[in-house]
């Protein structure tokens, strides 16, 4: 008998919180001045306490993605909800993405607190900034009408790349469109190197099968999850998790 020597790719699903005035947020295309607070199947609030504990609740992950829109669009911050977070969830690693951050401005000593930069924060003549991170962040390249937001030079100037870096696709964030499987495909095929993370459009388990067959081991998902479209087997699944077999079914 032939035995396969494919290797099973593990798929790290990793939940995204949007916030804007406070509370949780459906986030739709980058259209953030449309944004409205989160309709959920898992819950009935858009608060975020309430909001992590239904993911929790649905599944053990271990790693959040936080957007605070009021600091990306200049109008405020959540930095005691987000610090409250981090305080209150040791063991949970949160991405947080709170635009340009000048160097002058400290980030959470917190070891759970991992801050991510996007490229629309960014501009040519700031993007070496990004040099007093040493690495320690996640990149995110933001793309919307097909043209990267922000610093261009980032492109270029792969030095300045951490390890880990997201492609997100804000014409598909909300959409049901689908993952931008071209655009993800090409970054993995020039720099293998690194561990790119899909962000925008996964709509259910066949996505996520596509982006695991690409190479894909990590995936920022909102909707899909509050769907109930990607359910906790499919992200069991996708974790390299084994499910229990119900009694009496075989």
């Amino acid at each position: 008998m032939r035995v396969s020597t494919k290797l099973f790719i593990i798929v790290k699903i990793i939940p995204v919180i949007d916030l804007k005035n406070g509370v949780v947020v459906h986030a739709r295309q980058g259209q953030r001045t449309h944004y409205q607070p989160i309709q959920s199947a898992l819950c009935s609030s858009a608060n975020i306490d309430q909001v992590i504990q239904a993911f929790l609740s649905l599944y053990a992950f271990d790693s959040f993605y936080i957007a605070d829109l009021d600091a990306l669009t200049g109008q405020g911050e959540h930095d005691n909800i987000i610090n409250a977070l981090l305080c209150c969830y040791p063991q949970i690693e949160f991405w947080v993405d709170q635009g340009y951050r000048p160097q002058a401005k400290p980030i959470s000593p917190l070891k759970n607190h991992m801050p991510v930069l996007g490229s629309e924060s960014y501009c040519d003549d700031t993007v070496a900034e990004l040099k007093a991170f040493k690495r320690r962040f996640v990149l995110s390249l933001d793309y919307k009408n097909d043209a990267i937001l922000g610093a261009k030079s980032l492109l270029d100037n792969t030095n300045l790349w951490p390890m880990d870096i997201i492609i997100m696709t804000l014409d598909q964030v909300g959409s049901a469109k689908g993952p931008d499987f071209d655009k993800l495909s090409r970054f993995c095929q020039q720099y293998p190197e690194k561990n790119f993370i899909a962000a925008g459009g996964v709509r259910n388990s066949e996505d996520l099968r596509a982006l695991q067959a690409m190479g894909i081991k990590r995936v920022l998902l909102a909707s899909a999850l509050h769907s109930g479209a990607v359910a906790a087997t499919d992200i069991a699944y996708f974790s390299g998790k084994k499910i229990p077999r119900k009694r009496g079914i075989f």
